[in-house]
């Protein structure tokens, strides 16, 4: 079974040994130990991956806690999964509307660049002159 040290995932997402170690406090990951030396299975780089996915995009680490104990989990009561449901729903949303938000601005640069090539073309016509 591959295991990676903690360097080695600081270096892959190029983030701090430290922020790793904030991850684990929070619950997110799970490291077993050899002496002092973090050891850290595909499991956790996996999640250590998609946490900073989903922090990217807003999540927050509480929410990728939740998600991570769903997935763990199989037995989880009614409300647990309700909650867990509308939490994603909501992310969805969010997520959509940022994407349409996106969309939006990237065609009012792709508009602005044009004006400006224009411009430019314009006053080395002008020039030329």
């Amino acid at each position: 079974m591959k295991t990676f040290s903690i360097s080695e995932l600081s270096s892959e997402f190029d983030i701090t040994a430290r922020s790793i170690r904030f991850y684990e406090d929070q619950g997110l990951l799970s490291p077993t130990r050899q002496s002092q030396q973090r050891i850290f299975s595909r499991q956790d780089r996996a999640r250590l991956k998609l946490t900073l996915r989903g922090k990217r995009v807003g999540f927050s680490l509480s929410e990728m806690r939740e998600l991570f104990e769903l997935y763990d989990t199989d037995n989880a009561d009614e409300k647990h999964l309700s909650r867990t449901l509308y939490t994603l729903q909501q992310r969805q949303r969010i997520l959509t509307q940022q994407q349409t938000d996106l969309q939006a601005v990237q065609l009012e640069l792709a508009a602005a660049e044009r004006r400006c090539y224009l411009e430019l073309a314009r006053r080395k016509k002008k020039k030329a002159d």
